[in-house]
């Protein structure tokens, strides 16, 4: 309700906004307000790719922690500070950065909120799932990453109708319904990681990688 209502006023401030300026620069100020928008995404897919295309995200170290002198207590506890920082914390920020990624697909792209959120959980299992390959894995993934989400992009520019700013600020509305229904994806990706994470154990200890 509260989101509806932001996205009215949006839309009714941005009419009140042109209404004032002379029609010859109303297109300009539309064309200003979109590459802006399209700015602001290929930044972040930028970034999502160097983020979410590595295999280890980053390396917190958690083991330096381990402070437990008895063996069974030191392993114990190792495993518990792997799990936290594989099975919980990189699963959680990559699902934070699913969110922003499916979030802007919601505004620049016309589709049903569900279908941007299973597309969007597909390109990320795909970028992670190859990530995890040897050798050219992460290189690959790093394509994946880029040229997926930047291949939307320009899917939506030769959409009819992308260029209409009303759209994408009535976009706005579908908010409220994203936030209740993104954390449904939360365990998806914490499966999908720990899966992953399983594998890798398997195949290195059978000196299977190749």
């Amino acid at each position: 309700m509260v989101i509806g209502e932001l996205a009215s006023g949006l839309i009714e401030g941005y009419r009140g906004f042109l209404s004032v300026i002379p029609p010859f620069y109303q297109s300009f100020i539309n064309l200003f307000f979109l590459a802006v928008l399209i700015m602001i995404y290929a930044i972040f897919i930028w970034k999502f790719h160097i983020f979410i295309s590595h295999k280890n995200i980053f390396k917190l170290d958690l083991s330096r922690y381990n402070k437990a002198k008895h063996p069974f207590i030191a392993k114990i506890t190792a495993v518990g500070l792997y799990l936290l920082e594989y099975i919980i914390i990189i699963p959680i920020l990559i699902f934070f950065w699913f969110s922003v990624f499916a979030f802007f697909l919601m505004i620049v792209i016309e589709l049903d909120l569900k279908v941007i959120l299973f597309i969007s959980a597909a390109i990320v299992a795909a970028i992670r799932m190859t990530s995890y390959i040897p050798k050219y894995g992460e290189s690959t993934s790093k394509e994946l990453a880029k040229l997926l989400p930047l291949n939307l992009l320009a899917i939506a520019l030769i959409t009819p109708g992308f260029f209409n700013t009303e759209r994408i600020l009535s976009n706005f509305n579908e908010i409220g319904g994203f936030s209740s229904s993104v954390l449904n994806y939360l365990l998806f990706i914490i499966i999908l990681e720990t899966l992953l994470r399983f594998f890798e154990f398997i195949f290195s200890t059978f000196n299977l990688e190749d």
